[in-house]
């Protein structure tokens, strides 16, 4: 069965922005609804100046993340110079195209008032040559209007005098974006052209180079349809910007989202499923992905609900499933990549596995990403304990009953039969009640001697899997740093 032909073209400029991964996601889901769907994926890499190889390795990473296989690709838009070349020659040849020598200067000097915009068509009929001075231009009709159907914003209207005659093959032979992209599409036969709203006003002028390309080379294409996906805005409803908002795709990874919670979280920038549940299965996201069904308003990328979704799938995950993807967060000697810049506190003898199978579930249920965990699951694998400061001088140093709380704590926990939650919770308690304290408070004193923090996973079990030998030895030495 023939489906859509889709493909996502980022250009490696810098890191894997927010935007271009829903569009290559929303690409993605179009081509996965049918079993001849088509997902190509094209590293536009023409731009010498701005592009870097490890931007491009950067996509192939962030895109395998998200775990957006490709069905062909990836292809360089570099290695197809050749046919781009080619492509503007037969423009030119059919008087689609015409060289011009006007500098920018020029063009400004001849504006008058109440002139449009743009280039105002100088050399549309000097009939100049081709020199190391000349551009070519695209003739754009004077008359009529150029209409875009647009799946998700309908038909929205062109008028071709407002559109100046564009630059398609600059002076030193480089063919520019429209005419390259373009020629790609009509290489890939691509059915869809699925992109941001800022390609929008780019349509009326590919369009129209589709044409006259269908004209000029005689192989007749059809033009795709186009759907340009709503801006993505911040809480202040302003266009995500690089320099203040966080909009790196890897910077999500290596904060221990899930790629499933991200890819979740994607489909509803502008799209939302079928009932009140917004948490769904890939599985439903394909079934029922529609472009039609796309709002044209733009999307807020809402962090604090992305953080929300993905606590939810990681509470959602088995133990063992747990275990096995926090493993690069608490284990990352010998892995492909670190998740952070941070040093783990702890070294390779000094973790156990065993010991971590037992507090991963008291973790699983109060973190929201995989990289809170290294700092609430340290103290178990280190001996010299990194102490808050302000919260250690709050509970013990300042605090009197703080320390007769750890005093009290230490001659009952020596003396226990069982080293067990149930227990140790019961001496704790008892403590509060003589000294009039609700559990909460009269435990943070010893939850700070013993984890350096005053937050953390449940704190009897935490003790219970620590043991008795180090807990004690704790809460003595909080006490002597206490002076």
């Amino acid at each position: 069965m023939s489906g859509p032909r889709v493909r996502f073209c980022p250009s490696p400029t810098g890191f894997f922005h927010v935007g271009s991964a829903r569009t290559a996601l929303f690409n993605w889901l179009l081509a996965r609804q049918t079993p001849g769907g088509v997902f190509i994926l094209r590293i536009e890499d023409t731009d010498a100046q701005r592009d870097r190889e490890e931007w491009v390795e950067g996509i192939y990473a962030a895109m395998a993340w998200l775990g957006l296989t490709l069905d062909e690709g990836p292809f360089r838009q570099s290695d197809n110079l050749a046919a781009h070349d080619s492509a503007a020659q037969k423009l030119r040849r059919s008087g689609y195209l015409y060289y011009c020598d006007c500098t920018p200067a020029q063009v400004e000097e001849r504006k008058g008032p109440g002139q449009p915009p743009g280039y105002d068509g100088f050399c549309r009929d000097r009939g100049l040559e081709r020199s190391t001075t000349t551009a070519l231009r695209f003739r754009i009709p004077r008359e009529g209007v150029t209409v875009v159907h647009d799946v998700i914003r309908g038909e929205v209207e062109f008028v071709n005098s407002l559109i100046d005659d564009f630059v398609v093959v600059r002076s030193s032979g480089i063919v520019l974006y429209a005419l390259a992209n373009v020629t790609d599409d009509r290489h890939d036969r691509i059915s869809h052209v699925i992109r941001g709203e800022e390609h929008l006003a780019n349509a009326p002028k590919q369009m129209m180079l589709w044409e006259a390309l269908n004209k000029a080379t005689g192989d007749v294409v059809p033009v795709p349809v186009y759907a340009h996906l709503p801006l993505l805005v911040n809480e202040q409803r302003k266009k995500l910007s690089k320099r203040r908002d966080p909009v790196a795709t890897e910077s999500y990874r290596d904060q221990g989202y899930l790629p499933e919670a991200f890819v979740n979280y994607l489909a509803l920038l502008g799209w939302s499923p079928r009932g009140d549940e917004e948490i769904v299965p890939l599985s439903t996201l394909i079934e029922q992905f529609r472009l039609e069904d796309v709002s044209h308003s733009p999307a807020f990328f809402d962090v604090k609900k992305l953080r929300h979704m993905n606590g939810e799938y990681v509470r959602a995950l088995t133990p063992d499933a747990f275990i096995k993807v926090s493993a690069p967060w608490v284990r990352p000697w010998g892995c492909d990549w670190r998740p952070s810049d941070r040093e783990p506190a702890w070294s390779e003898d000094q973790f156990s596995a065993a010991l971590y199978a037992k507090v991963a579930p008291l973790v699983q249920e109060r973190v929201a990403t995989l990289g809170e965990i290294p700092d609430m699951v340290e103290f178990f694998f280190v001996e010299d304990l990194r102490y808050d400061e302000p919260s250690f001088a709050k509970v013990i140093t300042n605090d009197p009953v703080g320390r007769s709380l750890i005093e009290g704590a230490i001659l009952r926990y020596e003396r226990l039969t069982t080293w067990e939650a149930t227990p140790l919770h019961e001496v704790v308690q008892e403590l509060g009640d003589e000294h009039g304290l609700a559990l909460r408070k009269a435990q943070a004193p010893i939850r700070c001697a013993v984890t350096g923090t005053l937050v953390g996973p449940p704190l009897f079990e935490s003790l219970e899997y620590l043991g008795r030998k180090r807990t004690i030895q704790r809460l003595r030495y909080a006490l002597a740093r206490s002076g």
